[in-house]
């Protein structure tokens, strides 16, 4: 037997169980297994495992009971048969992306991607003669017409920064028309608003970090798909990426997960107040929030907290930010602190005259994370720096 050859690893439910809280004395928060590896009870045990013969942990790049956990809850959450956790939402994209393109093919992308996403794209794929070609999602027949030949239809829905709402379902359908596989990155709305596996998407991806976790204090990523899918990334591109979740890592989102509704509520709730304000307010040109005085689309049962608006020309954009007390200025979101980021540096940071982040976001599109403090406070914080920044 050759043992520097890992065990082969599927995702079937009825194999791969890791965690069961009645094994540990039916703990309310699962243990953490900070360790990275489990030993083998007899030869036998080992060479079973090593044979594919038995699914067990064996060193946490792999398995790890405390991952498994988050793992079963985040199938449970998105309505698939499996998941798989990730030290990070771009290692949840790379990983899944590069399962299933190879040199030669192409993506069809919606624009105005996630910006990390969108540099991926441009900058490895192409290195790997991979091409992606951006369509907007809300055009069904610009998306139709691209995607004869293409391997992947990539989404966000909404998407980022312009927050474009798409139609999942529709969009999924001719994916599966066109022999393409439909992946969406699912951050924004999160499981509790929106569900894309039962619209009909075969792989989705979170960037943990956000919602799932939600207290600013995790990396992580995690992919939601069929056991066949998940297999494939547990067996043949995670042991080698090596970009696994950690077993503390796992147990701060589970830790999230526990608030994951309420939080999502109270997101919602001060993000279509503030939005509705800003709406009213003369100094503010649009608001982009893709429920905002619009019926929900199908599938989509609610908003999180993260919208974009745009100042007239007369707002000084730096000295808004500056003069903001309770928003900080930063990047990432889905915490319980209320952020802003000006696109105006955004833009700069992607580049190029043919940015899909680039086009069509002008220069005066502020995004803001509505946090879990009070909102009046935080309208307070607005209004105050918008008169400053006069």
């Amino acid at each position: 037997m050759n043992t520097n050859k890992p065990p082969v690893v599927t995702s079937s439910p009825s194999t791969v169980v890791a965690y069961d809280e009645t094994h540990f004395g039916n703990a309310v928060v699962p243990p953490i297994f900070q360790n990275s590896l489990f030993v083998f009870e007899s030869f036998a045990d080992m060479a079973d495992t090593y044979a594919g013969k038995k699914v067990r942990p064996v060193y946490s790049r792999g398995l790890n009971p405390t991952v498994r956990a988050f793992e079963e809850k985040i199938a449970k959450l998105e309505k698939t048969e499996d998941a798989l956790g990730f030290a990070s939402g771009m290692a949840a994209i790379s990983a899944s992306v590069l399962s299933v393109v190879k040199p030669g093919d192409r993506i069809v992308a919606v624009e105005h991607l996630y910006p990390d996403a969108y540099r991926f794209f441009e900058m490895m794929l192409k290195d790997l003669n991979v091409t992606v070609d951006y369509v907007d999602g809300r055009d069904i027949d610009a998306i139709d017409k691209a995607l004869p030949g293409a391997k992947l239809l990539y989404l966000e829905s909404p998407t980022s920064w312009t927050f474009h709402v798409h139609d999942i379902a529709k969009l999924c359908e001719i994916a599966r028309k066109h022999g393409a596989i439909s992946m969406i990155d699912n951050s924004w709305a999160s499981p509790i608003f929106q569900q894309p596996a039962t619209l009909g998407c075969d792989v989705v991806i979170h960037s943990a970090s956000k919602y799932l976790g939600g207290h600013s204090d995790v990396v992580a990523g995690v992919v939601a798909a069929s056991n066949d899918f998940i297999g494939r990334l547990r067996g043949q591109i995670l042991p080698y990426l090596g970009s696994k979740l950690s077993a503390f890592d796992a147990w701060l989102l589970l830790r999230g997960l526990r608030t994951l509704p309420a939080r999502m509520r109270e997101h919602q709730r001060s993000g279509l107040a503030i939005a509705q304000k800003l709406a009213d307010h003369p100094e503010v040109v649009a608001v982009y929030h893709p429920t905002l005085g619009r019926n929900l689309p199908d599938g989509l049962t609610g908003s999180s907290g993260l919208f974009s608006f745009e100042f007239s020309p007369r707002v000084n954009i730096p000295l808004f930010c500056d003069a903001l007390g309770i928003f900080k200025i930063g990047v990432s979101w889905g915490g319980h602190e209320s952020l802003v980021v000006p696109a105006l540096v955004s833009r700069a940071q992607v580049g190029g005259p043919n940015s899909a982040l680039r086009f069509g976001v002008p220069e005066n599109l502020v995004r803001l994370h509505i946090g879990l403090e009070d909102a009046d406070d935080l309208w307070s914080d607005l209004s105050a720096a918008i008169d400053a920044a006069l």
